[in-house]
């Protein structure tokens, strides 16, 4: 953890004290340390370990989650901000078992991409040669990834979801008609997520299946969930990724936030102010009894006296004297100090 700590020290952007709060949250939680619940402590060190190793890779780079449920338009988004037929699409039944990546700029992206845990199988570079046009892309720096489906039957896929939501630098979650009230997307990810506002985008995919008098109520009726999920900044944007409709806003939305080279830093700083604010809920918030300082010097006098100091402060005085008078005394007579017994013999 201190190897990591140094490099979050060396690589953490200028003007900003992340660095010093990652360090501050480590002697927090070994300071917690067989005082506070264990559980609680690991997870607060898992926090530090994760905001330094990500500061320690690219800063050219930021991590892009597109996360949803089976059948939410989740990979037809995201082939649709690629612009390439990367992910498989499918309706009924769960068809992203891994994640899938695609990178705008593959220089030091590298590194990256093993610490997310993507293999290469997985990894697209979108200025590859499966893509020979050259038009101008506000995605430059963007690593994108499309997750599995966190309402899939298979526990593999939950643990992956779960696992790349905390290390994503933003996140973009894609809600469909039928079920964008639905408790398992606003219970375990949303709500819980309210102090990361700042990292993520909510789209209503399929919008162009609702009539059009009908759009504008349906996603207010969306932000009135975000809001009583606590998330009352995170913007919300009507897509069809079918039809092109809302994909080039929600491309200028990432691009946007690509742009200020800020998502990575704003998502660990919510993620260790989140942390911190466990520690002190679960330290409690009550003072440190003080003393007055009269009690103080009181006790340590009445301390002092118990372990016999000042008979032995005396003691060396008078030994001191003694030795120093027979080293410089008239030699006819010095040697006379030799009878006289050592306090400290």
């Amino acid at each position: 953890m201190t190897s990591l700590l140094e490099g979050a020290k060396k690589l953490a952007t200028r003007g900003t004290d992340i660095g010093a709060r990652i360090e501050g949250l480590a002697e927090a939680a070994e300071a917690a340390r067989g005082r506070l619940d264990d559980t609680l402590v690991r997870e607060t060190e898992e926090v530090v370990e994760r905001a330094a190793g990500r500061l320690r890779l690219s800063a050219t780079h930021t991590v892009v989650g597109i996360a949803g449920a089976t059948g939410s338009g989740k990979s037809s988004t995201f082939n649709a901000l690629t612009g390439l037929e990367l992910s498989a699409v499918g309706v009924r039944r769960p068809t992203t078992s891994w994640a899938t990546a695609c990178v705008w700029g593959s220089d030091g992206a590298e590194e990256l991409l093993s610490w997310l845990g993507i293999p290469p199988r997985h990894q697209t570079t979108r200025d590859s040669m499966l893509d020979t046009r050259r038009e101008s892309n506000a995605l430059d720096g963007v690593v994108l990834l499309d997750l599995p489906d966190h309402d899939s039957t298979e526990v593999a896929h939950h643990l992956e979801v779960d696992r790349l939501v905390k290390l994503a630098d933003m996140l973009v979650w894609v809600l469909d008609p039928q079920k964008y009230a639905d408790a398992a997307i606003h219970d375990r990810y949303l709500a819980p997520l309210a102090t990361h506002e700042g990292v993520m985008v909510v789209v209503l995919n399929h919008i162009d299946s609702v009539p059009v008098e009908r759009r504008q109520s349906m996603l207010d009726d969306v932000r009135r969930l975000l809001d009583a999920d606590g998330l009352p900044g995170v913007p919300v944007i009507g897509i069809s990724a079918r039809e092109g409709l809302g994909v080039d806003e929600l491309k200028a939305e990432i691009g946007r936030r690509v742009s200020e080279k800020a998502a990575t830093r704003t998502r660990l700083e919510a993620d260790v102010r989140a942390a911190a604010a466990r520690l002190e809920a679960a330290g409690g918030s009550g003072r440190t009894r003080a003393l007055p300082a009269a009690r103080v010097e009181s006790m340590e006098s009445a301390l002092a006296e118990a372990a016999g100091v000042t008979t032995v402060v005396d003691a060396v005085e008078r030994s001191t004297r003694l030795r120093a008078a027979a080293a410089e005394g008239w030699p006819v007579v010095s040697w006379t100090h030799h009878f006289r017994q050592d306090p400290l013999a």
